[in-house]
Order: structure tokens, then sequence, then C-alpha cells
């Protein structure tokens, strides 16, 4: 739009800021007035929008224009809303170009714009472009972007996208002189499944602790000393994950146009998987920097975020994690704003058993075993670990088995029945409800009278808090739809309590004589519903472990090389 009057003339250009993911309308205002020549941009910008002018300046020489002999006043309205970016370097241009009747106001009106410019007048990649375009798609304007990013704005649907490669192109489309070729929807990335299952032989308690947190999305922690297979079983998980709904990967595109990883305007569609390194800083992790990027916590949503050698991550990096965790998105806080990314990971997380790595081997711990053993895991505080669902101690196997072992089951076939028991929880709770059993209320949860006297049992002698307790509901749900029940019974809660992490074992000896009872059956059993139990009594536990390759005393159950064991870890 473009105003007139004897001393002045007015133009307007639609853009945007951004706050997380979300696009905030913001409107570029160009008066041209008499007065001596100055170039002033107002409106709370900051110092990269304040050398847009300098780069417009150069763009206009690179074409041959120069600006006009007179003031020009920018104000980027709301002026009370914090401007950051290159993007608004386009905008800016256009304006002046209205103002100055270079571009038909009129058809300027339809379109919102952002872009960075170069000097010679080419358009430059920006961050935050497929948000820009679904924003504009919803206030019934099309977009203006750099021609390399005109595939990801595609993505936004039936909108009208302009992808001029420099600044004299776009001029020559809005006069006429030529036609800009709407672009097409960016494609896929093929990331592939990852390493196969299949590779691991042996570990059936740790095969199927990573199968249910597949399932259920439920966070996971390996505890076992230094090659025992922690990270191998890690990066194997997303592989057995759905690829994402159309959604969920609307979602994680628009995360990674915000930081600027989207390649080629191509959407992902596998499960993210990311592994930061254990120096990674408070604001790597969840979000922050100067212009408060997302972190890895925002990266992962609706993936996977795997932390190995969890205690070596810094504490205060730890405990940052406690409300993404619990509430599937992050808050960086500011004096002027407070900016929210959407934060909903699988925390896969492994460590050693201590800094050593080899306490519980008497030929290879360290001096100051078992001390050495508890300062190291107090490295985690308690709220992070209650956020934890599934623990599993993975002992490494020996040579004997894993010459004899036969082939562990391929990720496919166990993928087959994580999306059957994720297809389970979309059918109980529709399209817009939880996507995963991690997400689900205790109270939605359907469980026997006598399962739901165990759990209450389990909260009184394990003293779990009220979220142990939703976390020990969930598991079991997962456990339950994989093997296709529909309600939650004994056996159910049972598997799930046998892989919680729990502080301290105080007074469980009373709860396992009674009421615990473990399933025990490899994964043809699991899928097939059969059932196999046995009472475990408290001289089978050792420093609250029942080893995955031992066997509880008089029961005889084979060693993790052979079929069908079942480890507990309290």
């Amino acid at each position: 739009m473009s105003k007139r009057s004897p001393n002045h003339t007015m133009a307007q250009v639609a853009t945007f800021a951004f706050s997380g993911i979300d696009a905030i309308p913001v409107e570029v205002q160009v008066q041209l007035s008499s007065g001596a020549p100055n170039f002033l941009i107002v409106g709370l910008a900051d110092k990269a929008v304040a050398e847009a002018r300098e780069r417009v300046r150069a763009s206009f020489h690179a074409m041959g224009l120069s600006l006009p002999p007179r003031r020009i006043l920018i104000n980027l309205k709301p002026a009370d809303l914090l401007k950051e970016g290159s993007h608004f370097d386009l905008p800016l241009a256009l304006g002046v170009l209205a103002a100055m009747d270079l571009v038909p106001a009129d058809l300027l009106a339809e379109y919102a714009a952002l872009g960075e410019l170069s000097l010679d007048g080419s358009l430059n990649k920006v961050a935050g472009v497929l948000p820009a375009a679904i924003a504009a798609s919803s206030r019934d304007l099309g977009l203006i972007c750099p021609e390399e990013q005109g595939g990801e704005a595609a993505w936004a649907g039936p909108i009208n996208v302009l992808a001029p490669r420099d600044l004299r192109s776009l001029i020559a489309h809005f006069k006429g002189s030529m036609v800009l070729t709407p672009p097409v929807a960016g494609g896929i990335v093929d990331v592939g499944r990852g390493p196969d299952l299949r590779d691991v032989k042996g570990m059936e308690t740790a095969r199927r602790a990573i199968e249910i947190a597949a399932a259920g999305g439920h966070n996971i922690l390996l505890i076992g000393p230094p090659g025992s297979g922690k990270s191998m079983l890690a990066a194997r998980l997303p592989g057995l994950l759905p690829d994402l709904d159309a959604r969920a990967a609307l979602e994680v595109g628009m995360i990674h146009s915000v930081a600027g990883l989207l390649e080629n305007g191509r959407l992902i569609m596998r499960p993210p998987f990311r592994e930061p390194h254990h120096s990674a800083s408070q604001a790597a992790l969840t979000g922050g920097g100067h212009r408060a990027k997302p972190g890895e916590v925002s990266l992962a949503h609706r993936g996977v975020l795997f932390l190995d050698e969890l205690p070596e991550f810094p504490r205060q990096t730890l405990e940052a994690l406690r409300q993404p965790m619990e509430t599937g998105r992050t808050t960086v806080s500011r004096a002027s704003a407070h900016i929210t990314y959407p934060a909903r990971f699988q925390l896969v997380a492994a460590m050693n058993p201590c800094r050593c790595g080899y306490l519980g081997d008497a030929g290879r711990e360290c001096g100051r075993a078992p001390r050495c053993g508890e300062d190291y895991r107090n490295r985690i505080s308690g709220p992070v670990l209650d956020r934890i669902d599934l623990a599993v101690e993975v002992q490494p196997a020996t040579a004997a088995e894993l010459a004899q072992a036969p082939q562990g089951e391929p990720s496919s076939i166990i993928a087959e029945r994580v999306n059957r028991a994720r297809l389970a929880v979309r059918e109980r709770h529709k399209p817009d409800g939880p996507a995963t059993n991690a997400e689900v209320e205790s109270d939605a949860i359907r469980i026997a009278p006598d399962a739901a006297k165990l759990v209450e049992d389990a909260m009184n002698r394990l003293r779990l808090s009220g979220r142990g307790r939703t976390r020990v509901l969930r598991v079991a749900r997962t456990v339950a739809d994989l093997a296709c029940a529909e309600m939650v019974t004994r056996p159910h809660v049972a598997e799930a309590l046998s892989s919680i992490y729990a502080s301290n074992i105080l007074n469980i000896n009373h709860l396992i004589e009674r009421y615990m009872v473990v399933p025990r059956f490899g994964p043809r059993h699991f899928a097939s519903g059969k059932s196999l139990s046995h009472s475990l009594k408290l001289r089978d536990i050792s420093s609250g472990f029942i080893r995955a390759g031992s066997s509880p005393a008089g029961v005889g159950t084979p060693r993790i090389g052979g079929k069908g064991t079942q480890e507990i870890l309290f």
C-alpha cells in the first residue's frame, strides 16, 4: 500500500518477527518526506536490522538506482516488539521501492516478504521461512523469499510463493517483464532407519527395555561398564520408531527452519536423533544464546535425545532438563521476552556405574569402590531420575555368549510391534490426543483391581512419588499394548515395576515376597501374549539388581545369552 501527499509518500510491506516457532506479523512502514537526506530505522530494531540500510543502499547501487535525496524514515510496527535478524532486508528494500513508485504498491500488498540482501542485490537464505509461510497463508497473503528457500515455503499449502534470485528479477516480475516460476515443495530427507537390532546378540533384557521405550515414548537409562553395548542399543532405538505424521513433521520442520537447519526445503519424516557431547552448555541443550535459538531438546522434538555419559554433563545443565521432560516445551526467559519452543523428546541416557566404569568387577574396579559408585550416581539428582521411566543394567556379553548366541530379532519385526502399540494409543485417544503412552494422564488408563492394588503397595513400599505412580501406569499400559491387551493387568504392572529406577530399595522385601510376579519370556512370547512367571525373593537381589546373565537362587533361569531372561532394577 502506498499513500501520497504534497510533502511525503508512505508505503507498507508485511513481514514477520519470530518468537520461538511463532511468526508475529510486523508492518514495515516507509515514509519519504522533505528535509535533509537521511535514512532512519525505528521500532526496536537490533544491530542486524539497523545495518540493513547499508545493504539496501548497496543493492540499489548495484541495480543502477540511488536512494532519493529525501528523509527516509522506516518504522517497524509494533514498535515495542524486538526485531532481530537480517530477514528484514527485503521488506525494507521493497518498502522503499514502493514509496519511489518502482514497484506497484497494490500488488505488493498481497505478499509478506523476508530475505537477506547481498551487496549485489542477490537474496540470501534466512531462518524461519516455513513458519513465516504458514503465518502468511493464515492471513491470506503470499510470500516472497529467497530462491533456494522457495521449496520450503511451498510446504505451507495453497499459498502464492515468489522465490526470486535477486531484487532485480523481483522488480521485473512485478512490472510484468518476466514471470517467476512458482516453486514446488522441497521433498523429503532420506535418512534411513539406521543400524539394525539384529546386530545385538543376547541382551534380551536390554532389548526388551528398548522395545518398551520405543513403543511408549518412555525415557530410558542404560547403566553398564564401558563396552557393554549401551551406545549400540541407543543408536538402534530410532530405527524402531514409526515415521512422523504430517502434523509432527511440520512441527519438526518449523523448529529446524527457525534454527536454519532445513536444507533445500526438505522436510524430515523420520524422528530426529540428537546426541550432544557432555561438554554442551545449558543454552546449547535447552535453547538460548544471543537470539534465543532452539537447543538440542527442541531439535529432538518428536524424536530421540541421546545423552551419553549422563553424569558427566554439568549439574546445572541436567537440572534444566526437568521442565521440558515434564511439559514437552522449553522456555527461554529474557528481560524483554519469554520465548517458548516445543520439546517433546524421548530421553535415552547412558552411564557407567562409577567414574572408572568397573564397579562390581573385583579385578578392575578402583580402590574407592563402592563409595565411588555412590558419588558418581549422586551427580544425577532425584528429580531428574524421577522423570526417567525405565532403567536397565547392561552387562557385557562373554566371549562364549558372543560366539554361541543366535542373531537377534531384526528391527523391522520389532518396529511392527512398536507401530501396532502406537496405533492402539491413537485409537484410544483420537488424533488430537496423546501420541504416546508417555503423554497419557494416569486417569485415562484402565487397570484391573488386583493390578491397581499392586501399584498402591508399590507406592507405599518403594516410596514412589505421584509422578512415579504415573510413570509405572504409563509403562504398564505400553506393556499391555505390546501384548495387545485392552486392560492393564497384574503381570503388566509387575514388568513395569521391574524396570523402574528408584534411589533406594528400602522396605522392598515384603512387596517382592507377596506381590511381585515378573514375566520372563523372550520376544516371541511377548508377540504371542504367552506368559511365564515366578516370584522373586530378597536374597536374589544384589545391591538392588538382579543382574543380566545371573539366575535367581533355585530358579535356574538361563543366562542373558540364552532364551527368556528378565532383569529387575529397583
